[in-house]
């Protein structure tokens, strides 16, 4: 499930090497607090298995990629957003503000957003 060639912060997270405030998990995917909330709620969904960007996804990926987004709405519902509603977020690349190369999707809500963002 998980490549052994992940060494970034959320490889370290989900071998339990770094502690993170847990969400959801189950046997595919992980969503935890964001260190650094850009909103009220702030939460990081990541696959198990390291994906470095939607870039270094495949065919084969497509159900874990389903998995990302059906977990983004459970935590997003377990956050209370379902009235003010949520954004979903993947960064692609460090040019558009990636940090992290584990493919994530950052679940923001509990503020008002601007379009497009600024």
């Amino acid at each position: 499930m998980m490549s052994e060639e992940n060494d970034t912060i959320f490889g370290k997270i989900l071998r339990g090497e770094i502690p993170s405030d847990k969400v959801y998990e189950d046997d595919d995917v992980l969503a935890f607090e964001d260190a650094n909330p850009a909103a009220p709620v702030h939460v990081l969904v990541i696959p198990k298995k390291h994906i470095v960007n939607a870039f270094d996804a495949t065919e084969e990926d497509a159900e874990l990629l389903g998995k990302l987004i059906l977990a983004a709405k459970k935590v997003a519902k377990e956050k209370g957003l379902e009235d003010d509603g949520f954004r979903l977020v993947v960064n692609n690349g460090a040019g558009v503000g990636q940090t992290v190369f584990h493919l994530h999707v950052h679940v923001l809500g509990g503020r008002s957003f601007a379009w497009p963002p600024g």
